[in-house]
């Protein structure tokens, strides 16, 4: 899994691509980024988080972007989720967690 923050259209996007599993994710988003990122992100406000790249996702990766969305918002950071792949959300469905794809 790739995570590059990019600034497209004024607008900060994190643009995730290849695997989001248990093989490829090692600890949270917040606490791997650097802090020029993480000062990016606070200025910014908000982050849209695209999916687009994602080949396959379980429920590590849901977890991910879970902890994603809770610790940016423990930094004023708004995030929404863009792109999920079909399987991610039916996983979230199961889950009851659907909602933070939206």
């Amino acid at each position: 899994m790739q995570a590059v923050l990019e600034l497209r259209d004024k607008v900060l996007t994190l643009v995730v691509e290849g695997d989001l599993d248990q093989l490829t994710l090692t600890k949270d988003y917040w606490a791997s980024i650097d802090t020029n990122a993480k000062k990016k992100l606070t200025d910014a406000a908000r982050l849209i988080v695209s999916l687009r790249g994602v080949d396959r996702a379980d429920s590590a990766g849901l977890a991910w972007l879970i902890n994603l969305k809770r610790d940016l918002k423990q930094h004023n950071v708004d995030v929404s989720i863009h792109n999920s792949p079909t399987k991610l959300i039916e996983l979230a469905k199961l889950s009851n967690a659907d909602s933070f794809l939206e």
